[in-house]
């Protein structure tokens, strides 16, 4: 196999690696904050599940920051694209995000409640609005994303923001949602003594539930939608410029991989695996177990999406023949091999020092009385 080809590749994989360990474990946390005000009634409950995520959330950003960069190094054309014509999403998913860390910093700095109930919310705001776009990213990028480039490779966004949360992608939104309170449900359980164990419990049930009726009703909608099929002009080993191939919307396209190569099937399925057994085991009040099965669910997802739409990363609705693509939105040769020595140190470092952090900080969280913490 070509070098070149290669690292596109290695890439392509790795970057699913990312966005899934960003799903899980930002997930896991924003999850807590979502159903922060559910599972823990009175204050004193509220700070010992804050604290449960406490020595992690900040570390667990890490993810968001190695996703982010993977993106801008390994795909430049695609993050300058994304950036530029999806700048507002952007901006609402960035103000919600420095909302999180003030959320756990101010909430116990006064004993004030209405003051605690403000960040309460603002930790649920938080935790919501980003797993949501989360997921309307990847259904949106199912459907196309409405730019085009110029003669000279500047990139038009010609939707508007209410167009990017139509209903495929709330769908895809929502999905994102549950899974992430499932995760956060399961680490609960892990760290707390009832009643905010048993609340926890019936919220990982519940979502962990409703996570593969929505994976369901979404590959249903996804098999009528509109995929995309490049009919010529695509080279593996070529450079990064979109705009010397045919492409055309078939309906049904986004299940071509999985027809053509039937050992796909595995990666959806590894999905309702992870899910339905993490659901049982939440059911058995097996909390680390079911953690690690919503692992395995959040990687069957995000592969899934992944395999599907396999050239394509960022598809056009406006120009299908811009459509980027694995093959020509790539960095250089030799930026790709820098970056993949790179990833290949500071990725295994970073696993490494989390699952340290958890191994440490393993054990039940009760009653919370200093007023250092959380």
């Amino acid at each position: 196999m070509d070098p070149y080809m290669f690292l596109k590749l290695a890439w392509w994989v790795l970057l699913g690696v990312l966005l899934a360990g960003l799903a899980v474990m930002m997930g896991m946390d924003m999850g807590v904050g979502i159903i922060l005000r559910y599972i823990a009634r009175n204050d004193n409950e509220r700070r010992i599940t804050l604290n449960i995520i406490g020595p992690h959330w900040d570390g667990n950003q890490v993810w968001f920051i190695l996703g982010g960069g993977a993106i801008f190094a390994a795909w430049p054309i695609i993050y300058a694209t994304a950036f530029s014509g999806l700048y507002i999403v952007m901006l609402i998913l960035l103000w919600s995000m420095i909302v999180r860390p003030l959320g756990f910093e101010y909430r116990s700095k006064l004993p004030s409640a209405r003051w605690r109930s403000v960040w309460d919310w603002c930790l649920f705001v938080s935790g919501f609005v980003p797993m949501l776009v989360f997921g309307a990213a990847m259904g949106n990028m199912l459907q196309g994303v409405p730019f085009h480039f110029g003669w000279n490779m500047q990139s038009y966004y010609t939707g508007s923001f209410i167009s990017l949360f139509n209903p495929f992608a709330i769908l895809a939104g929502l999905l994102s949602v549950s899974m992430a309170i499932y995760q956060g449900g399961t680490m609960i359980m892990n760290r707390a003594e009832p009643p905010i164990y048993e609340r926890a419990r019936r919220a990982g049930v519940t979502f962990g539930l409703v996570a593969p009726v929505l994976f369901t009703a979404g590959g249903i909608w996804a098999s009528r939608i509109k995929g995309y099929v490049v009919t010529g002009g695509l080279s593996a080993d070529g450079v990064a410029n979109p705009l010397h191939k045919t492409v055309e919307m078939v309906s049904g396209a986004w299940f071509n991989n999985f027809s053509a190569y039937p050992v796909l099937w595995i990666v959806p399925f590894l999905a309702y695996a992870g899910m339905l057994l993490g659901v049982f085991m939440v059911a058995k009040r097996r909390s680390h177990a079911a953690w690690w099965f919503g692992v395995i669910g959040w990687t069957g997802i995000i592969g899934t999406v992944f395999a599907s739409m396999f050239p394509f990363l960022m598809p056009s609705v406006s120009q299908p023949a811009h459509s980027l693509t694995v093959w020509d939105s790539s960095s250089s040769l030799r930026t790709l091999t820098w970056m993949l020595g790179a990833a290949l140190v500071f990725v295994p470092t970073v696993i490494a020092y989390t699952s340290w952090a958890f191994w440490v900080m393993r054990g039940k969280v009760k009653e919370v009385d200093s007023e250092h913490s959380y």
